[in-house]
């Protein structure tokens, strides 16, 4: 349901919600722990900094971590940059160029509450929520292959 990009944002994210707190984590660092091309994240991490989701601190000792508190950060905001269903909500995912609730395309209500669902675990699902499991942090090869 969501892109390649998406998850490996969230990977990020969830990694640094559990290790940001000692300090900046450095991006090749982060990228291995979670599987991902150091230079394929390092644009996602650059663009969840724009984004206002993650700190960037330069240097040697530099690296990322959260901006705010994982309690405060909605997936929404980690997934926002890189989907289209959060960032495009009036697209038709069936490709009909014509589809609304007064022209509805033959997915369309189906799709609408299965679209509402997800926009609601965005909204109301935070980064520490999906860190922490039973007291626990989740591992991040937990988040890898389950697309």
């Amino acid at each position: 349901m969501i892109s390649l990009t998406s998850e490996y944002a969230l990977r990020a994210a969830v990694f640094l919600a559990q290790h940001g707190h000692d300090g900046p984590v450095p991006g090749r660092q982060i990228a291995k722990e979670v599987g991902v091309p150091p230079k394929y994240l390092l644009n996602i991490l650059r663009e969840l900094v724009r984004s206002d989701v993650l700190q960037a601190s330069p240097g040697k000792s530099g690296g990322f971590r959260t901006a705010r508190d994982p309690k405060d950060i909605r997936l929404e905001e980690v997934l926002g940059p890189f989907e289209s269903v959060v960032a495009s909500p009036s697209r038709c995912p069936f490709g009909n160029a014509v589809c609304s609730d007064n022209d509805p395309c033959a997915g369309h209500e189906r799709w609408k509450r299965v679209k509402r669902e997800y926009e609601c675990f965005l909204a109301e699902t935070t980064l520490f929520d999906v860190s922490v499991r039973e007291g626990k942090q989740i591992n991040c090869s937990q988040l890898q292959g389950h697309r």
